[in-house]
């Protein structure tokens, strides 16, 4: 009988030892490597396409907001063009300026009914064409009265664009990047107050009847491109769950997640939030919001609050007539006005970005903090300039490095936050209609400081008013410490847990499993 060589020990033979089991561990590890490096090189693409695709998505949605930031920027040039070639009073000056912020108001009403009615996208697409034909009518306008018919109709669009950007961009991004993306909006806005700058400086060497028509017009080229990303964004998933198209919100959480996994289960919380709504349909939106719950209540101090406390700390007047400003501290040349405005647009713009990069590593109320303390700060400091330096080399130094300071403070925490905040704390079934009415707040305020400023300067001096103002902020710094709470990082279903004062006692295990994709997703971001 023949005698075999042993395999796998080699004792006795003479062979050398085969280790068949061994080869066979190393073939299959081999293959497991390449299919976890195979699968690792899958997911990387696959999370590339999802940020590029949000990222488009907030770009588009955020477009109409340039609209709300050219006209801010470009009135408070054009207007003094305007006052030459029709002769207005500066009464109809505040109202021309002020009127816009109050006018808008009832666009975001209106927008909150409509984007449930006929969808976020929908909307986005009715605020650029009234826009678009306001924004014609002024150009073309003759006189005050029709000047105003224009206006009326560029505010209502502004409106409308202005309240359900930020819900549209909430409603699609990843948890995890929501902040960075729903800040969107409020870059678009700086954006808008830069181009309408620029556009002043650029334009004002026409003739008085030609230039602030030009630049008045200018302004509908932004909108001409929301016909573009109509055919580039989807519709809101939240809004198809609540109109029972389960499986085309499923798609597009699939374009907008990083795994199928967190697919399930934020549709899950979407389900679940809907149901909750549906269960709810037999009291009015707006009654509950008129008369709301304890829970409603405090997100609706939260989300109104913070809109009132953005505009009435000044910004819109410090970014209208910032040219009244600094010709208050000695700059008298109307081309080195417009010019400096410029400097200004600039900085807010520049620090947006910063606000961008921050909001979800950081979060939203450390950024507060840092916004409304440095916004008082700078409020103070050029109360202060205007009323002991001015019209001297270093009273405009300083009154212009104050004027930045300010707007480079709103534009870091207090400009994006508000509005991240408003789009994310109220549940599913009040978020559009309450995000209108916190936008409200906010316009209604902006109207009030727009179309009061002059006077009041005239009654207490300009530096009074920053004075008043800067007392203002000092309350905004108060309320943030006690009302405002730490949104980042969680989902929307969440944060509506988070005021019933259930999230972190009832959910400490899915808290968990949120920090853990947290910082997952951060190392990808």
């Amino acid at each position: 009988m023949m005698n075999l060589p042993e395999v796998g020990n080699g004792g006795g033979s003479g062979f050398p030892a085969v280790s068949v089991g061994n080869k066979k561990n190393k073939y299959q590890r081999m293959d497991s490597d390449a299919e976890e490096s195979q699968n690792h090189l899958e997911a990387e693409a696959r999370n590339s396409r999802t940020r590029k695709y949000v990222m488009a998505c907030a770009f588009f949605a955020s477009l109409n907001n340039v609209l709300l930031g050219y006209d801010v920027g470009v009135m408070s040039g054009a207007v003094l063009f305007i006052q030459q070639d029709l002769n207005i009073t500066e009464v109809q000056t505040e109202v021309l300026i002020g009127s816009l912020s109050i006018i808008s108001l009832f666009g975001s009403l209106a927008g909150g009914r409509t984007s449930d009615s006929i969808g976020r996208k929908w909307t986005m697409a009715l605020a650029a064409l009234v826009f678009q034909t306001g924004a014609a009518v002024m150009a073309v306008a003759p006189s005050f009265e029709v000047l105003m018919i224009g206006r009326t109709l560029a505010g209502i669009g502004i409106g409308l664009g202005v309240m359900i950007a930020p819900v549209y961009i909430a409603e699609i991004s990843p948890t995890v990047a929501r902040g960075f993306f729903t800040s969107f909006p409020e870059i678009f806005i700086n954006l808008g107050i830069l181009l309408g700058y620029v556009s002043n400086y650029a334009f004002s060497g026409l003739s008085v009847h030609i230039s602030w028509r030009i630049m008045l017009a200018v302004g509908i080229l932004p909108s001409v491109f929301i016909g573009f990303a109509l055919c580039v964004i989807p519709e809101s998933p939240r809004w198809l769950v609540m109109k029972g198209r389960v499986d085309s919100a499923r798609e597009v959480l699939m374009k907008t997640n990083e795994r199928d996994d967190e697919v399930e289960e934020r549709l899950a919380e979407i389900q679940l939030a809907a149901a909750h709504t549906e269960g709810s349909e037999d009291r009015p939106v707006w009654r509950e919001l008129l008369s709301p719950s304890p829970v409603v209540r405090k997100m609706l101090i939260v989300g109104f609050g913070i809109q009132c406390f953005q505009q009435i700390t000044g910004i819109d007047a410090t970014v209208y007539y910032s040219p009244e400003i600094l010709k208050e501290a000695g700059i008298q040349d109307e081309t080195k006005l417009l010019a400096a405005t410029v400097a200004v647009g600039v900085t807010k713009t520049v620090f947006i970005l910063f606000a961008t990069f921050l909001i979800d590593s950081v979060g939203r109320k450390p950024l507060l903090y840092v916004s409304t303390i440095g916004m008082t700060l700078c409020l103070f400091c050029l109360s202060f300039t205007l009323t002991f330096l001015g019209q001297g080399t270093l009273g405009i130094t300083l009154a212009l490095l104050f004027v930045c300071g300010n707007v480079a403070f709103f534009s870091i925490g207090m400009g994006p936050v508000c509005w991240v905040l408003t789009s994310e704390i109220f549940p599913l079934r009040l978020r559009a209609q309450a995000s209108a009415l916190g936008a409200v707040g906010n316009r209604v305020c902006s109207g009030l400081v727009a179309m009061s400023f002059l006077s009041v300067s005239r009654a207490i001096t300009v530096g009074g008013t920053f004075f008043v103002f800067s007392l203002v902020s000092a309350l905004s710094v108060i309320f943030v410490y006690v009302l405002v709470p730490e949104t980042s990082g969680k989902s929307l279903e969440q944060i509506e847990l988070m005021f019933q004062g259930g999230l972190e006692r009832k959910d400490g295990e899915v808290e968990l499993g949120d920090a853990e994709r947290l910082v997952r997703k951060e190392q990808e971001f």
